[in-house]
């Protein structure tokens, strides 16, 4: 695991998705993502916003999100507009209930239309605390099938989140972004060593202020800011 501090913290996704959600809690995030280096994670209808208030931040979005049960034609226009407002990354739920009903044509159908749609990477949220293992193996290989960038474990509006097991077994297919329940550094570090790629969370901040307390050779300096 990468011990760089601009490479650590350029990993999180600080995110803030709830429902009550501010403009003024997303130019917190923003501001955090410039001084830690933080990539951010965002809801689409404030994607203008954040794109105009910090342009070099990279922006993630959700599509079909919380619970993946949109249109296919939803989804895809979804992913468009959030691409046109600004996105540079879009995180697409998945519709768990027809990979539960065994229509995995359908499921990995879905995810290519998306893909195909915009010009940025896509990650698919398989939102393994509804799913068996099994049940993520196929969500995996349909993902991978549809030519999807990531994988990422969940929405965090199921029970549970991101798990060491989840992570090592999603990251057989793609790499992957965990997600759901991710709140210290330590946990962010046991996910890195399970395979994960990149890391989302409320508390990116917290995470990124834990890891340079405890790396004495890591300073704010060397991680503030993004290029222009």
């Amino acid at each position: 695991m990468t011990t760089d501090a601009a490479d650590l913290t350029g990993r999180i996704e600080h995110t803030v998705l709830g429902p009550e959600t501010t403009p003024d809690d997303v130019i917190a995030v923003l501001d955090a993502a410039i001084e830690y280096g933080l990539r951010a994670c965002i809801p689409p209808c404030y994607l203008e916003l954040a794109d105009g208030y910090a342009p070099t931040v990279p922006l993630s979005t959700v599509v079909g999100f919380p619970h993946g049960q949109h249109t296919p034609a939803t989804k895809v226009a979804e992913a468009e507009d959030a691409w046109e407002a600004g996105a540079d990354e879009l995180d697409v739920v998945i519709n768990v209930g027809r990979l539960r009903a065994d229509e995995d044509g359908a499921v990995t159908d879905e995810i290519e239309e998306v893909v195909a749609a915009v010009p940025v990477p896509v990650k698919v949220i398989v939102e393994t605390p509804l799913l068996s293992d099994a049940e993520k193996r196929r969500a995996a290989a349909c993902a991978a099938e549809a030519d999807a960038d990531y994988l990422k474990t969940a929405t965090g509006f199921s029970d549970g989140g991101a798990t060491v097991p989840d992570v090592e077994l999603l990251s057989e297919y793609l790499p992957v972004k965990a997600s759901g329940g991710i709140g210290s550094w330590s946990e962010m570090e046991a996910m890195l060593d399970a395979g994960a790629e990149r890391i989302g969370a409320s508390s990116g901040d917290a995470i990124a202020r834990a890891f340079l307390d405890q790396h004495e050779t890591a300073e704010r300096s060397d991680v503030s800011g993004w290029d222009d």
